[in-house]
């Protein structure tokens, strides 16, 4: 019999996202100059900052380069941010390597076709509720949240309250 994917929460350690679609809504607004803007959910980064804070391993992994995006992220205190990246396998297995990781200990959240290979090597894929249609096949939750619109804090907060380490205080504080 399949397990329920609350069953993997408990052995989580580490948490992988894409960027776009994921952390944001996917949308690029474009300046005259040629730049390239993105929206983060607030939300979505108080969650990995206490997931930060509480010990947990936390990686980007992005084809998409934006500096901006790596200053939020570092901002969050984030340092394993792979931005540019074409191959996420090629990062995925050094990260892996660099924190001596097991892939069952991995959640991985993507939501199109470039974070497919990676989802299936890892414990716990994952995708938001507006996920192409393959990543939804192949995710073993999916959010009931947007990208960019809180899937990020979903998964977090649900491994967290699973792991005994999401403060309610904190939390009826925050919202």
């Amino acid at each position: 019999m399949e397990k329920s994917y609350k069953e993997y929460l408990e052995h989580i350690t580490t948490f992988i996202f894409d960027v776009d679609g994921v952390l944001t809504d996917g949308t690029v607004t474009i300046t005259t100059k040629g730049e390239m803007l993105r929206r983060m959910n607030i939300k979505d980064g108080y969650a990995l900052k206490t997931a930060v804070d509480k010990g947990y391993n936390i990686c980007i992994i992005s084809g998409g380069s934006n500096e901006g995006v790596r200053l939020r992220l570092k901002g969050l205190g984030i340092h394993d941010i792979y931005l540019g990246a074409h191959d996420k396998i090629k990062q995925f297995e050094e990260y892996l390597h660099i924190y001596s990781l097991k892939p069952e200990e991995v959640l991985y959240m993507g939501d199109d076709i470039p974070d497919y290979p990676v989802m299936k090597l890892v414990g716990l894929p994952t995708c938001p509720q507006d996920a192409a249609p393959e990543i939804k096949e192949i995710s073993k939750y999916i959010s009931h949240k947007n990208g960019g619109k809180g899937a990020v804090r979903d998964v977090i907060e649900q491994v967290m309250k699973v792991q005994g380490k999401w403060d309610a205080n904190f939390d009826a504080k925050y919202d």
